[in-house]
């Protein structure tokens, strides 16, 4: 009797049921899609976050604890911020676009932040800042907004976006290894999924 009662209690894992695996990444028009609707409904702390989640290619649990001063200096924001990542212990560095810092400022004056505040608060008392299940669940939200299914992406499409992106215009392994963190070149290989990718592309090609 125990033992289904406390199965039946059991906690359930936030991911029961989704898809697990490999996220792709969005697509050009799929980032701008989103991004036409956070700016329509005029959501700029989600602008903010999404445009920050692109550009800096971090993981969901380095992107919810940056804070004011991690991207910005006095009253502007930095084109480029250094974080020291919480999974390797390295520090890597991500580029700010311009209308990136745009909507970070317009975030950061709106909600009045100071330099020690977290850039994305949570809004429950217990956590000072956004935790990545809520994240995930904004991402959600964006995804199934655009008419995609939520169940195929995840917050780590948003990081291998424009990881992606640079590697198919550069082919550049290196720099992609660098901006997404990595120690290694293997796992960056691993990540972005390009030997199979490049494989059937060269397939692609021949016509037989």
């Amino acid at each position: 009797m125990y033992l289904l009662t406390h199965t039946k209690n059991k906690h359930e894992p936030w991911n029961k049921g989704k898809l697990v695996g490999q996220k792709p990444p969005l697509k050009l028009k799929e980032v701008w899609a989103i991004r036409f609707r956070l700016e329509m409904d005029h959501q700029i702390r989600e602008l903010a976050l999404f445009n920050l989640a692109i550009d800096s290619k971090l993981r969901g649990c380095d992107l919810v604890k940056l804070r004011v001063k991690d991207v910005s200096h006095g009253n502007a924001v930095l084109k480029r911020a250094m974080i020291m990542q919480q999974k390797t212990q390295q520090p890597v560095q991500f580029e700010i676009t311009e209308h990136t810092r745009e909507a970070l400022s317009c975030w950061i004056e709106q909600a009045k932040l100071k330099q020690d505040d977290y850039l994305f608060k949570s809004r429950f008392k217990d956590s000072p800042h956004l935790s990545t299940r809520q994240y995930a669940r904004i991402v959600e939200s964006w995804i199934s907004g655009i008419g995609l299914d939520p169940s195929v992406y995840g917050t780590h499409s948003l990081r291998r976006t424009k990881a992606s992106m640079i590697y198919r215009r550069t082919k550049n392994l290196r720099a992609v290894q660098l901006l997404l963190g990595h120690t290694k070149l293997e796992s960056t290989v691993k990540y972005l999924g390009i030997e199979v990718d490049d494989a059937l592309e060269m397939a692609e090609q021949i016509d037989m």
